[in-house]
Order: structure tokens, then C-alpha cells, then sequence
């Protein structure tokens, strides 16, 4: 008997909603984590009455809504519809590109010693981070927002995940050039970059929890840290080079990748300091705008 729950108990599974904040019939899908943070939410609403005695008489809550964070280490295949969801649209021949539907799911957080569970509704992905460093796996942010959360005691039944190794940092390529252009180069010490959509709840009078989500633009920015070697990519920043940035990574198999594809990225910055005896660096952030050919700001292709 376990006084209190695990964290080495607890699980995460998912199912895809068709009506947006109701949980459809059928198996959830297991969802490998390394943490999470979903929670309920509540907003306060406290009356505005003055008494003589100074002390108040009304709290009540207001407004609810789920968000949180759930870290993955990336690998093919089971966490293909959360990638869905942050591009709003759908696998296509093994390519996905920034679109503008949205995808809803229902996800289970389970407590498998005490048989505990807690029910997140309406859930999207509002903002997806990924980073790519030496010597450590792909790790990669989901960042939910959602409509509502409810306490059960039964585990939905699940289908397994894949079974996939996660992604590393050096089993794949990095490519920097010209826009259409780009070649690989072997500088890079790290790639961190990410996705938000903005997506918000839309709260109405009459109900505590919202009818529908609202969101923005795709905004994709990020940053990126290379060895100093030259002054190819300073001159990218200084001249205002539209630059074609992918990156590809994948599992010890060889045969899994997945590759990012940054098509038209501006570079609106590139910090050279001085920070110690050792090797210099240049420090990077930069913007991905939509290109043309591409038909998107971001493309993600799997093999």
C-alpha cells in the first residue's frame, strides 16, 4: 500500500475529441512524459462590501480553465497528433505545415497507486518548444490550454504507445544557407525554437467554463548558438539575409527522422561577447516568416 502517490506511478493518455470539451467513446492512446504540470485553474470573484469590522464576507470562483505543460522527449510517432494540433492541421504524406484547424483532446492524468484520475477537457496545444543541444535527448515543451477538468477513479483504457526510442542531438544534420539553398554545417552548439498560437478561452456570461477556444497567429521565433569561425553568420544579421534553417534528428535506428524545416528566417540578432578564456561564440535569435514556395512558415517532414 503507497500512503501517497508516485510520481514513477502516474501515467498520461490522450483520446482526440470530435466535439470541442466532450470526451468521445473508445481507448485512450498512452502518452510517454518526462513531467507535466496540467492543472485546473479557477479565477476569484470577491464581493465589494465595506463593514464596520474591516473583514470580508464573499469569495467565489469564476472562471475556469486547464493549461499546463507537458515535456516529451521527441520520437517518431507518438506525439504525431500533438504536433498536429500545434500546426492546426494534419499529416500529409508525411509532411505537416502550418495550417488553421484546430485540434481537441481529452487527457487523462492517472495515479495508478491511489487509482485517482483527473480528466482534462477541451485541451489544444496553445505553444510547442523544441530544443536541440549536444549529449541530451530532443526535448520538446507542449504547452496546453483547455476548457475544463473532472476527479474519476477508473483508468480509461489505453493502447500502447510505439515503443520508439526518443530523438538525440547528434543523430541527424543542421542546415544553414540561402533561402532554398542551405547546406549543412558542423558549428551549431544548440537550436531552441518555438511555435505559439495564442489559444485563450472565450468566456461568456451564463457559463463558468468557455464554449470555444480563441487563437492567434503562428508566431515561430527562436535562438541559436554557433562556434564564432568566421563572419558568415554575423554578416546574416547585419545585412538582413533571409536565411533557410532545417534541421533533422532522429533515433539510433537511422531510419526515423524527422526534419524541421525553417524556410524564410530573418536573424535579428547575433551577440559575439568574450565570456572567458575559452572558445567564442555568436549568440542568435531569429524570426520564421511564411515563404512562398514552401506555402508555410514551418515544415515538418517525417520518413
Amino acid at each position: 500500500m503507497t500512503c501517497f502517490a508516485q510520481g514513477s506511478r502516474s501515467s498520461l493518455s490522450y483520446i482526440v475529441e470530435s466535439t470541442f470539451g466532450t470526451t468521445p467513446a473508445g481507448n485512450f492512446t498512452n502518452l510517454p512524459f518526462s513531467t507535466h504540470s496540467l492543472n485546473l485553474t479557477k479565477e476569484r470573484v470577491a464581493g465589494n462590501d465595506i463593514q464596520a469590522d474591516r473583514m470580508p464576507r464573499v469569495d467565489r470562483h469564476g472562471n475556469r480553465q486547464s493549461n499546463g505543460d507537458i515535456v516529451v522527449d521527441l520520437r517518431k510517432g507518438d506525439y504525431d497528433a500533438f504536433l498536429e494540433s500545434a500546426m492546426l492541421n494534419v499529416w500529409a504524406t508525411d509532411v505537416l505545415k502550418v495550417g488553421t484547424t484546430p485540434k481537441y483532446f481529452s487527457i487523462e492524468d492517472y495515479a495508478a497507486d491511489i487509482d485517482q484520475s483527473r480528466l482534462f477537457t477541451g485541451c489544444t496545444v496553445s505553444t510547442v518548444d523544441i530544443s536541440i543541444r549536444p549529449n541530451q535527448m530532443v526535448t520538446t515543451t507542449f504547452s496546453m490550454v483547455g476548457k475544463d477538468m473532472s476527479i474519476g477513479t477508473t483508468e480509461k483504457t489505453q493502447d500502447a504507445a510505439s515503443g520508439n526510442a526518443p530523438f538525440d542531438g547528434y543523430s541527424g544534420d543542421l542546415a544553414i544557407g540561402n533561402v532554398g539553398s542551405s547546406s549543412t554545417v558542423a558549428f551549431v552548439t544548440s537550436l531552441d525554437f518555438s511555435l505559439n498560437n495564442s489559444f485563450a478561452p472565450t468566456f461568456v456570461v451564463g457559463n463558468d467554463s468557455a464554449p470555444c477556444l480563441e487563437y492567434g497567429r503562428a508566431e515561430i521565433e527562436g535562438t541559436a548558438t554557433a562556434y564564432f569561425k568566421d563572419a558568415a553568420l554575423i554578416d546574416r544579421f547585419l545585412n538582413e539575409t533571409e536565411t533557410e534553417l532545417s534541421v533533422s534528428v532522429d533515433d539510433p535506428t537511422g531510419s526515423n527522422a524527422y526534419t524541421f524545416l525553417l524556410p524564410r528566417v530573418k536573424i535579428n540578432s547575433a551577440d559575439t561577447g568574450v565570456d572567458g578564456p575559452n572558445s567564442r561564440f555568436v549568440n542568435m535569435s531569429f524570426v520564421a516568416l511564411y515563404d512562398s514556395t514552401e506555402g508555410t512558415n514551418l515544415k515538418i517532414t517525417r520518413s
